[in-house]
């Protein structure tokens, strides 16, 4: 198998949408976390430019009722993949990406610190496509060989009551086959 390319943090197969909505991580701090999220603008609503729009604060609040919501907000993740399979990365993987937001995995807080974001394209409660499934395996994959990726969690695991995506539509144990990793690696079968 053919090792992935990277530019420093960021990975050469994605397409790179850089957003300006990140920071320095804690001095020594390298992901140890992978936090998996979905989003869909408006909710419900595939394909088009929206997310993209959001992560970069370019998003046109005025062009569906529900954006409105979304004003003056500043959010990011390293990656999105979309419906199709199809990578897209916004921030470097050794910066902060403002992902998870108020958040607590195993005790520590600020998930945002240690972890790497990343955004499927659907909605909590909903089935996701099957391109997603082996895209995320592999993104997965490609970011363990690079950093010391222990466990994967949903930002309803970091944030409970907060937040509860992906949700019930995603399928953890296609995703725990896909990577072959062992079901204790994570969330929802993480004892404690």
């Amino acid at each position: 198998m053919r090792r992935a390319s990277w530019d420093d943090g960021w990975l050469l197969k994605a397409h790179a949408v850089p957003s300006t909505n990140h920071g320095d991580r804690p001095h020594g701090t390298v992901p140890r976390l992978v936090v998996l999220h979905s989003i869909s603008l408006p909710p419900g609503i595939y394909g088009g430019d929206a997310i993209e729009r959001l992560f970069t604060n370019r998003l046109a609040i005025d062009q569906h009722p529900y954006f409105a919501s979304l004003a003056g907000v500043e959010v990011s993740a390293h990656f999105l993949i979309r419906r199709n399979g199809r990578v897209q990365q916004f921030v470097d993987c050794q910066r902060r990406a403002w992902h998870a937001g108020r958040s607590c995995w195993r005790g520590v807080d600020n998930c945002n610190d240690y972890s790497i974001g990343i955004e499927l394209e659907g909605l909590e409660g909903r089935l996701f496509a099957p391109a997603q499934y082996p895209a995320v395996a592999s993104l997965i994959r490609t970011l363990a060989r690079r950093y010391p990726l222990r466990e994967v969690a949903g930002h309803e695991h970091v944030a409970p009551g907060r937040k509860c995506d992906p949700g019930s539509g995603f399928d953890w144990s296609r995703l725990a086959r896909g990577l072959g990793w062992p079901r204790s690696r994570f969330a929802p079968w993480i004892a404690g």
